[in-house]
């Protein structure tokens, strides 16, 4: 099934993706790789391997709400500035939350994307 609108939560090391419309939400992860390695920089170099498998995730979302702590959707908006424009131009905002249930998030997210004047009841019964 395709769904037009996720959010996603994410930290430095794993991301919740959710999916979903009026009805439904499918759920998926992303854990960062746990590859060690002495190569100089090797940190930021997991870290954009990392982000670059969120924007994979989201190849197919129309919106996009990022959440999750300031410093890691920061990081993750500048990677996705410079290394995924096209993922970019999908993002609709970012949102500073702390540890949402699956279900705190569907709805900050539900809410975040209402039509100007349009109601959670009145999208409810389209």
């Amino acid at each position: 099934m395709s769904f037009h609108h996720a959010v996603v939560w994410t930290d430095h090391h794993t991301a919740q993706v959710l999916e979903f419309d009026a009805e439904q939400v499918q759920a998926s992860h992303v854990q960062a790789h746990k590859h060690p390695t002495a190569q100089h920089g090797s940190g930021v170099r997991a870290e954009h391997e990392f982000f670059a498998d969120v924007c994979a995730a989201l190849d197919s979302i129309q919106q996009v709400l990022i959440t999750g702590s300031h410093t890691a959707i920061a990081d993750f908006r500048h990677y996705a500035d410079k290394h995924r424009p096209q993922t970019a131009a999908r993002i609709a905002g970012y949102e500073v939350v702390d540890h949402p249930s699956q279900n705190q998030l569907v709805a900050l997210a539900r809410a975040y994307f209402l039509k100007p004047g349009e109601t959670a009841a009145t999208r409810a019964t389209k």
